[in-house]
């Protein structure tokens, strides 16, 4: 995700802890770069092991039953279905590792409990008594066939591996048994999601653990992508007070047997929020049934705590107030900071013009007049295009300065923005004549 690792300082200490900071991505352009990818680690029944796999919107349906075991409209899928509602691309991990079911003549292709479901059945051939028909079942699907004279022929599938030393007889079904989940996952497997996750460019990241070593394990891991690295996301925890403006904590639990359950659809909506909009007063569309108890005095301290709280609307559950856990305002970072709208625009413009210098301009264009104005009107194209998003107002190019630093190599960028949030709060005064 970082090229290097070094954070410039801008001259008028604008942007939050005044960082200019550098990323790796594909393109280089003034554009702006789209949202919508997310990060998550799970306890899962089945599937990819030690190693971040990635899920598309588009084929999350076709394929579910091969990633995670399920159907897509499988009661195991809720947390996964509400994920996407919002977002186009996940990056999942799955955090335990455990025992693969296998039978007589085949082995689980991953561990987990999900391979207890598959069995192997076996017929003769109708046109060829020399052969067998092997099926392979989950549940009572068909899920692979093939017709073989021994079992050195069978091609593995998307479910099993064949033991080729097998001997092949009929058989009206051989259950896989034998598979487990593994045991609980600690902070030692989610370190290792953090290691593995630490290359990849996402817009948040959510934390399902409720341990709170766990969860503070995901706060350090966040301010040092964002302060060190030059990483700009946010991350979501449950019920977890870290007063820092990259962190969203859910307050809300669910009536479901995992309380937390509303990071999923909260990691969704927080990285598919485009970056001149705001969650604030969105509709809670998931699959989950939200616990939204709270009187007016609860919900008003929840945001002076710097909670991400749903309430009830009507017969209707929405977002209360799009905000993060910050609630320690300085002069370098204020009230402002507490909004993730705006986190949203700083961080657009950090990860946007890190990914214009590193492709564009680092090592390829001279450090003199002329690459400088070349810079500062990429930068300020990129502004005029958050300003016509209403992303950003009053933006002035005269604001924008780029000069060359101490070193021959250096160039050292000031910036100014004034950032768009959602209106939140009606003030009306009405004279009665």
């Amino acid at each position: 995700m970082a090229l290097g690792g070094g954070t410039f300082t801008s001259q008028n200490k604008v942007l939050p802890g005044a960082y200019i900071n550098f990323i790796s991505a594909k393109r280089a352009s003034s554009s702006l770069s789209d949202r919508g990818t997310a990060a998550l680690a799970l306890e899962l029944d089945w599937g990819v092991e030690n190693e971040v796999f990635t899920v598309k919107a588009e084929d999350l349906e076709r394929f579910s039953l091969k990633i995670f075991g399920y159907p897509y409209d499988h009661e195991k899928l809720k947390g996964i279905r509400d994920l996407f509602r919002n977002i186009h691309t996940a990056y999942l991990y799955k955090l335990n590792t455990g025992v693969k079911a296998s039978n007589t003549f085949a082995t689980a292709l991953y561990g987990g409990e999900r391979g207890n479901s598959l069995k192997t059945v076996v017929t003769t051939n109708i046109d060829d008594p020399t052969k067998f028909d092997v099926i392979t079942m989950l549940d009572t699907e068909i899920i692979d066939s093939q017709t073989v004279a021994q079992a050195t022929e069978l091609v593995p599938n998307d479910f099993a591996v064949w033991k080729t030393d097998a001997t092949l007889a009929a058989t009206a079904g051989t259950p896989f048994t034998g598979g487990t989940n593994g045991s609980q996952s600690t902070g030692t497997e989610y370190q290792k999601f953090l290691d593995k996750i630490e290359p990849f460019k996402f817009n948040t990241i959510g934390c399902l653990a409720t341990d709170q070593v766990i969860t503070a394990l995901f706060v350090a891991f966040t301010k040092r992508m964002r302060e060190k690295v030059g990483a700009k996301f946010q991350t979501v925890v449950y019920q977890t007070a870290a007063d820092y403006e990259g962190v969203i904590s859910v307050e809300n639990k669910v009536s479901e047997a995992i309380p937390q359950s509303l990071i999923y659809w909260v990691t969704g909506a927080a990285a598919g929020c485009a970056v001149n909009k705001s969650n604030t007063n969105k509709k809670y569309d998931g699959e989950f049934t939200v616990d939204v108890d709270y009187t007016q005095f609860a919900l008003e301290d929840a945001l002076k705590a710097g909670k991400f709280i749903f309430h009830k609307v009507d017969d209707e559950v929405r977002v209360l107030e799009d905000i993060n856990t910050l609630v320690t305002f300085t002069e370098e970072k204020n009230s402002d900071f507490g909004s993730n709208q705006t986190i949203r625009v700083l961080d657009q413009i950090a990860n946007d013009i890190a990914v214009l210098f590193n492709n564009k301009y680092l090592g390829k264009i001279p450090n003199n007049e002329s690459g400088r104005v070349s810079l500062w009107n990429d930068i300020v194209k990129h502004h005029k295009e958050l300003e016509t998003l209403q992303a950003i107002e009053n933006f002035n190019a005269d604001h924008v300065v780029v000069s060359k630093g101490e070193g021959k190599k250096a160039v050292v960028v000031g910036d100014a923005i004034t950032v768009v949030n959602a209106m939140a709060q009606l003030y009306m005064t009405v004279t009665v004549a």
